[in-house]
């Protein structure tokens, strides 16, 4: 069971840039018996949520915000070999990300944990074309495509993607998730930006992208809502 000061001595460390500090926490909670996934999702995780938060919100300068993110990715890349392995199961994912230093360590822990899981994952990073994501799309023919850590500025050329996946139609299985980022301020953004589903962490994006499609929630606007929406207003201005 994770002690409830790691949080809090983690955090602490991280804000002041000690490396050691920051492996010895984590070190420690491993030795206690907590397995590296739990340390993935209930300290790495929700201490990288609160770095962005307290970085929004002027708290800590964009300095303590870097070399925190830094350090970080620095544990997640020497976890990422102590997560344990599930069985591999006949899944493909594509994940992308928003090309910061804090989207790209939220994308790498979520291609760990789905790797973790026993899927087939190819990570993107934030530096892709979206000509590129698509053609990428069509050769690795994935189950699920994760978006993480958007921001407010890219969300239409995310909602462009989107609908220009569901427009071609070449791939009506492929779950479209979105997590992080705007999606995690702007409650129901992801349903008008034509996505399948929303994650909140990592662990959830793996089981609501293994789960039927019956277990989902059912965005209520869909991108031909959308644009019957969009022809309504059309039609009613030709009237006008």
């Amino acid at each position: 069971m994770l002690n409830k000061n790691v949080l809090e001595r983690y955090l602490d460390a991280l804000l002041n840039g000690d490396r050691s500090q920051c492996r010895t926490v984590i070190e420690e909670a491993l030795q206690s018996g907590v397995p590296a996934n739990s340390v993935y999702m209930d300290v790495i995780w929700p201490v990288m949520v609160e770095i962005d938060g307290l970085y929004r919100k002027d708290i800590i300068d964009s300095a303590q915000e870097a070399f925190a993110t830094r350090i970080n990715r620095t544990i997640v890349d020497q976890l990422q070999n102590k997560l344990p392995r599930k069985p591999k199961v006949s899944k493909r994912v594509v994940i992308c990300s928003e090309s910061s230093e804090q989207g790209e360590l939220g994308g790498q822990m979520m291609a760990d944990l789905f790797e973790s899981s026993g899927w087939d994952v190819r990570f993107l990073g934030g530096t892709v074309s979206d000509d590129d994501i698509m053609g990428f799309v069509h050769s690795f023919k994935p189950d699920a495509l994760l978006l993480y850590g958007i921001n407010a500025q890219r969300a239409p050329q995310t909602r462009r993607l989107i609908d220009t996946i569901k427009k071609v139609n070449a791939f009506p299985e492929m779950r479209i998730l979105v997590s992080g980022g705007i999606f995690d301020r702007a409650d129901g953004l992801w349903e008008e930006i034509g996505a399948d589903c929303y994650a909140a962490t990592a662990s959830e994006a793996v089981r609501v992208a293994s789960c039927n499609e019956s277990e989902l929630k059912q965005p209520e606007r869909t991108i031909n809502q959308r644009k019957k929406q969009a022809t309504g207003r059309k039609h009613v201005k030709a009237s006008a």
